[in-house]
């Protein structure tokens, strides 16, 4: 019989975390295969308006996203929300080694 490994125990099943905007809850989607996405898209040297809204569509959930437009921000600050979902979703992957 082939070898089996029960890694239940080694995951988390936390769900998604969240950024607050003016006491706005804004789900920030965070599994692997968004992130990996994300994180290509990021690689490119020239981040522009494109790849900014690439990531948006990606990270937000789409009842976040109405959240996000009820705010009426502009576009300096929507790329600092997108900025921040990234962070928030990227800090405990680049944390893991320290």
């Amino acid at each position: 019989m082939a070898k089996m490994i029960d890694i239940t125990e080694k995951l988390t099943f936390d769900g998604n975390p969240s950024l607050i905007i003016k006491g706005k809850k804004l789900e920030v989607n965070a599994d692997a295969p968004t992130m990996l996405r994300i994180m290509a898209l990021m690689s490119v040297n020239d981040i522009g308006p494109k790849e900014v809204v690439e990531i948006y569509d990606m990270i937000f959930p789409d009842k976040s996203k109405k959240e996000v437009e009820k705010l009426g921000l502009n576009f300096n600050d929507l790329i600092i929300v997108v900025q921040e979902a990234v962070e928030l979703i990227t800090r405990d992957v680049n944390n893991q080694g320290e």
